[in-house]
């Protein structure tokens, strides 16, 4: 799917776009991604500052995503596992960035040449419109080279 069309989807989504996510850079080569978490009366917690389960959710698909469209087809990559440390109240508009480097994914490569899976991590920092910290968000993601029966079954399903 080219990258435009994914970031209006993205922008659609409901779960994006009733929380007050948007994205607002998604690279045509899926090396790089921007989002912004807008601040909306329906997603303030108790203290009037972002909810911590949308700082979360703004950041959630993004490094699947890139290293999924920037490895291709004869890749598996999933999310394993995530965490988020929560620095400062976030407050107003608030941003994160996702840029994956090509080394990233040479590693990737070579350690799933013979077959094995990799977990990997991924950091991004969500950051508030002075440039501070607001949230520290963790990804993992399992990435593994699809076996002959995986690209048969593929194939099964598409044809």
């Amino acid at each position: 799917m080219k990258a435009g069309l994914l970031r209006h989807i993205l922008n659609l989504w409901p779960p994006f776009l009733f929380s007050g996510v948007h994205v607002t850079r998604l690279d045509a080569d899926y090396r790089h991604a921007q989002v912004e978490l807008r601040m909306r009366p329906w997603n303030r917690n108790y203290v009037r500052t972002h909810f911590g389960g949308s700082l979360f959710a703004m950041t959630d698909p993004f490094w699947m995503l890139l290293v999924m469209q920037s490895l291709g087809g004869d890749f598996i990559v999933w999310d394993k596992a995530g965490e988020i440390e929560f620095v400062k109240p976030g407050r107003g508009t608030v941003h994160a960035r996702f840029d994956l480097a090509d080394t990233v994914l040479d590693e990737l490569r070579h350690a799933t040449a013979g077959g094995d899976k990799v977990l990997r991590w991924f950091d991004t920092e969500v950051t508030d419109a002075s440039g501070d910290v607001v949230a520290r968000v963790r990804k993992q993601l399992y990435v593994r080279r699809k076996r002959d029966r995986d690209r048969s079954n593929a194939a099964d399903t598409r044809g």
